[in-house]
This record gives C-alpha cells, structure tokens and sequence, in this order.
C-alpha cells in the first residue's frame, strides 16, 4: 500500500459527490459543501428539482468552485453521462439531506432524478443523512426503505431530535455539518492502513476531588487526542477515546469514555486495552491526589491550608499486552532528557515529547511541535504543525510496529 502523506486538510484531493434534495435544511447542505470543500475534497454538487425550490444551483457553485449538477440530460455538459462520470470519479457519494420521496427512490432502484441515478451507478461509499417530520420518519414505509438501503451498503447519519420545520419537537432533523464530513471521513477511509485495527486513545486531563467543589487538574484541554482520535479513525481504525472531562465533541464514528480521576482512566484504559492493538496516551492525568478528600466545602478560614498529596497509578507504565505502546511527556525543561528516561520506564515503543510553554504548541492550542523518540533514542523533531498532522506522523510509525508483529 502506497503510504499517503497527510496534510491539515483531511480529505485533499478526494471526490465528493454531494446529493441535495428537497428539505428545509438544504442550509445544512450548503454548509456542508463550504466544510468538505475547506477539508480539501473536491465537491461535485446535483440538486433535484425539488432541492432547488429551497436552495439555487449558485450557492453552490460559490462555495465549491464548481460546476454544479441539476439535468440529467443536460446537451451542454462536457460529459456524455454525468451521472457515469460523476460516479465513477466519486470516493464518496453523501446525500444529504435525504427527503422520504428520495430515500424511497433509492430503495427501489428508480432512476427518475440525477441523485437517485447516481447512487445506482456509484460503487463509492454511500453515506444518507435523512431530514423530514417525526411522523413520517417513523412511518412503517420510510422505515422499510430506510432498512432496505442500509441492507444494501449504504450508511445512515441520523437524523437527529429537536425543533422540526413544523414547530413539533422529534426525530427528524438533520444532523450537524460536523458529523456529515465526519461520516465522509469515516467512510473514506474504512480500506486505509489501519483497517480492522483497534485503537485507543487518551485525552485530556483528570480531576482529583478536594472537596465536593473544588479539584485538582491541569491546563490539558484534549485537543491533541481528540485529534489522533480522528487520525485513526480517518485511517479505517477501530477507535476508543478514554477522556478526562473536556469540552470537546466526540467525533464521528469513534467510541468515547468519559472518566473523571486517573484511577478512573487507568481502570477504563485496562479494560479497553484488552486485544487492542495500540494504546496512544495522550491525556496528562493528575500524578498526585489528595491524600484525604473531604465530604464538605472547605470553607476560608482566614489562614493557610496544608494539603497532603499521594501519587498516583502511572497508567501507561501499568498497562500490560502485546499492543504498541505510546506515551506524551509535556515538559518545562530539559524535554529531551526527561523524556527520554520515561521510554524504558514505562516501557514504551516511543515517546512524543513536548514543551507545553513554546508559543502555539502544548496545552489549548490547535497546533503543536513535537520531538518523537524512540525505544533506540533516536529522535525525530517535526516542525510547527497541527495536532491533526501530528496525530498521522504518530499514526504512521504505529502502522510500520504493527506491520512488523
């Protein structure tokens, strides 16, 4: 397999096909277009009739910089068959939204509009995003067509529960953009270098409890494990993502655990650990606790208070198994040292080190710059770069152990 070289955008150079049809959220869609297109892909939009009462074909074509599909039988289309062309270029195939009269459509083969001829002639991955009214999604019809399109391959987002067009409250609404290009990622890169392997990844920080108000924590917002999280996933994997409490969305298409203290998150990672195949910890748990907590709030007293601190369980130097083994060392000083004593203490494949005080890398920031050192001590510094690239750099030296075991 030719290795990829990952960038910022996760879907550079891919082709997206792009089906919207007639709903109120056809917004959605436009949005949705704006952040694939951001992401890198290459969007090729086809709007039903139905989809342009609600949305134009020049909305489109503004966020994409491309043409936009709306006849099947377009004369002046370069193309002989659009819908051939635009199929067998796709790497992915999202319709979104999805109204009952299309998803019925595709359910029954029917060829009448380009969207629906498309799915027929599309062997890319098809990933259906459904809007309409609570009622008529739970009607039997829509739930027998929805059944049927998911037996034959296709992927359903949705929809999601909320304030419908009609002013009713239910299940029907179209999912966030967020999750459609998640779903597209996801989708893209089931075949990837990491398919059929299990994953986990850590994030964030742990809180001690003090007392039933206040904790012990640190600055760690989970940014840079969210982001392999995503990596992984964008590469077929199989991930688990075992969080402190952060206020990060969990991605699409990735199982989360949401703990609170490093016991907690030590007991989740030896549970999820079990035959996985990596194990990338990237949280920054709490290292001491409070030796006594109490049941109370402390109140001001006016006067000093002493606390008594323990340590903690080093979670990764505990974890046990054949999986590939990858721990973080946020430093202050002496990066490089300090983490290169952590690689045979805690028993690590190799260790990402970095300076948490360097101007736009470490704790709340999108971008990080890192030093990767191995069990060999030999150290590769990447530049300045999203915690996203950061994620794949990491990402690709997990592929290469796992190849060789």
């Amino acid at each position: 397999m030719t290795r990829r070289i990952w960038t910022d955008k996760p879907l550079e150079g891919r082709r997206v096909v792009l089906g919207v049809t007639g709903s109120i959220s056809c917004y959605k869609a436009a949005d949705a277009a704006s952040k694939l297109t951001q992401a890198g892909a290459l969007v090729d939009v086809i709007l039903t009739e139905s989809a342009q009462m609600f949305v134009t074909p020049l909305t489109f074509r503004a966020l994409t910089q491309r043409p936009v599909f709306t006849d099947m039988y377009d004369p002046q289309s370069p193309f002989a068959e659009e819908h051939i062309a635009l199929a067998r270029a796709a790497d992915a195939m999202l319709i979104a939204p999805a109204s009952a009269t299309t998803i019925a459509r595709l359910a029954h083969g029917m060829a009448d509009d380009m969207v629906a001829l498309t799915y027929l002639a599309t062997t890319a991955p098809v990933i259906v995003a459904p809007a309409m009214d609570a009622q008529m999604w739970a009607h039997a019809a829509v739930v027998a067509n929805v059944a049927t399109i998911r037996e034959r391959g296709a992927t359903i987002v949705g929809p999601a529960e909320g304030r419908l067009a009609s002013g009713h409250v239910g299940l029907g609404r179209l999912v966030e953009t967020e999750t459609l290009v998640g779903a597209v990622r996801a989708a893209i890169g089931v075949s990837g270098d990491l398919a059929g392997r299990h994953i986990v990844v850590s994030a964030g920080g742990t809180h001690e409890p003090l007392d039933p108000v206040r904790y012990l924590g640190n600055r760690s917002s989970g940014k840079m494990g969210v982001a392999i999280a995503e990596a992984a996933r964008d590469r077929g994997a199989r991930v688990t993502l075992v969080c402190g409490p952060i206020a990060l969305p969990t991605p699409y298409g990735i199982d989360r655990i949401d703990v609170k203290t490093t016991a907690d998150m030590g007991d989740a990672v030896r549970f999820v650990t079990e035959g996985c195949d990596a194990l990338i910890m990237a949280a920054a748990p709490a290292d001491f606790r409070p030796a006594s907590t109490s049941d109370q709030k402390i109140k001001r007293t006016g006067e000093g208070l002493t606390m008594d601190l323990i340590p903690n369980a080093d979670i990764i130097a505990s974890a046990t198994g054949s999986f590939v083994k990858v721990g973080f060392a946020a430093e202050t000083q002496h990066v490089r040292e300090h983490a290169t004593e952590k690689i045979a203490k805690k028993g690590l494949d190799f260790i990402v080190a970095n300076d948490v005080t360097a101007p736009s890398a470490g704790f709340a920031h999108d971008t990080n710059q890192v030093t990767i050192i191995d069990e060999g001590g030999r150290t590769e510094d990447l530049p300045l770069m999203s915690k996203y690239e950061v994620g794949h750099r990491i990402l690709d030296r997990v592929a290469a152990i796992i190849a060789t075991r």
